[in-house]
């Protein structure tokens, strides 16, 4: 997570951003424990069984996943909540870097990033889809006047594009960061999407120094 240059003490103490390795990467390459990291970064800390009852699994196989996540550090228990046979389990803070060099540089890399990219896509499709087909039935008018679903079409240089994304991760880390964890009276989970990518379809401008005339 890069630091707010406007307000830095309200990212100061909070956790950066990790960078995944491959072993990481690979040991997350599971449509379950995608599915479940989301859950408790969405929902909060859960149980085995409750995380079973939610995916339609068995609490065997939940049990299994959570171990492994424990194990590469992406998740850890609750402390003093549950028992030793009904644990609970909360994400490690900390945001993941999905596409860091280890998810671009080799195949196995590529391989894992590209799953864990798709089940995280796939999960926040169904709750944008969810949202807009239930919302204005089951919130009060405020939550629903007070969200945004918003698509905007720019054409940007490169440039253009970076200061963009930079100055959206500063509004982030402003708005957004510091109250990951908050437990308030009022307050429902957000989800937050932010898309700004080249659309590979479409033509790319010629330089400025070329003109139509100059070409073959």
């Amino acid at each position: 997570m890069a630091e707010n240059a406007i307000h830095p003490e309200l990212t100061e103490g909070l956790p950066p951003t990790r960078e995944l390795d491959l072993e990481s990467l690979k040991a997350l390459s599971h449509p379950l424990r995608v599915q479940i990291v989301n859950a408790l970064s969405i929902y909060g800390p859960a149980t085995a069984s409750g995380l079973a009852e939610r995916f339609g699994e068995s609490s065997g196989a939940t049990s299994y996943h959570l171990r492994q996540l424990e194990r590469h550090g992406f998740i850890q228990e609750v402390e003093g909540k549950g028992t030793g046979r009904e644990r609970w389990w909360e994400r490690v803070p900390g945001a993941l870097n999905i596409g860091s060099s280890a998810g671009k540089e080799t195949p196995a890399g590529r391989s894992a990033a590209h799953l864990i990219f798709r089940e995280f896509r796939e999960t926040a499709d169904r709750l944008l889809v969810d949202f807009t087909e239930r919302g204005p039935e089951l919130l009060p008018p405020e939550w629903t006047d007070a969200s945004e679903v918003t698509t905007a079409n720019a054409r940007l240089t490169l440039e253009q594009l970076q200061a963009f994304v930079q100055a959206v991760n500063s509004a982030i880390n402003t708005y957004v960061i510091p109250f990951r964890g908050q437990q308030v009276e009022g307050m429902k989970a957000i989800q937050i999407h932010f898309n700004a990518f080249p659309v590979l379809d479409a033509e790319t401008a010629p330089s400025p120094s070329k003109s139509t005339g100059d070409r073959a």
